[in-house]
Parts: C-alpha cells; structure tokens; sequence
C-alpha cells in the first residue's frame, strides 16, 4: 500500500514553501523547519553585519557537519554490532569442551 502524501506549508527564513510529503514525515519536516528558523535567529543576533543568505549558509554547515558526523557514528556502531557478533561466536566456540 502506498503512503498518502499531502501538502505542507513551511516558513524557513521568512518565505514559505509547499511541499508533498508523506504523513508520517509530517512532524519530522515541521521539527527541520523550526530548527532551521532558531539557528538562523541565533546567528542573527550574533552577526548583525551580515545578510540572511550567510545566515542560512552559516546554518547549512553546520547541519551538514552533523550529518556527516551522524553517519560516521551509524557506521560505526554497524561496525561495532559486527565485532560483538563475532565476538560471541568465538565464546561459544572456546567454551565447547
């Protein structure tokens, strides 16, 4: 069964995008928005000389550093998931008499 998508109205950054996404993405998108909008504030009143488009590079980096940080943690604990099964199978085997 295909998920039902509908349409979604999110501000980043003073304008409003439409978007079709899935139900179940709903919160998930709103929560990215909200996020997006406190960072840009946040490097608003730090950085009063410089323009919204900095603002938003500014916040994309460091999501994008987040992100890469996520996934190098997800490959690790697949990783380390991988050693903990190995390990067990060892232990069963030095413990067969």
């Amino acid at each position: 069964m295909e998920e039902e998508e509908f349409s979604i109205r999110v501000k980043v950054a003073d304008r409003y995008y439409p978007l079709r996404i899935a139900r179940k993405d709903e919160e998930m998108v709103r929560k990215a928005a909200q996020g997006i909008n406190e960072k840009l504030m946040q490097y608003e009143k730090r950085y009063a000389d410089m323009d919204s488009q900095d603002f938003l590079a500014m916040a994309l980096l460091q999501y994008g550093v987040k992100l890469i940080d996520c996934e190098k943690n997800a490959d690790m604990s697949s990783f380390l998931e991988d050693v903990r099964e190995i390990n067990k199978e060892l232990e069963e085997y030095l413990s067969i008499d």
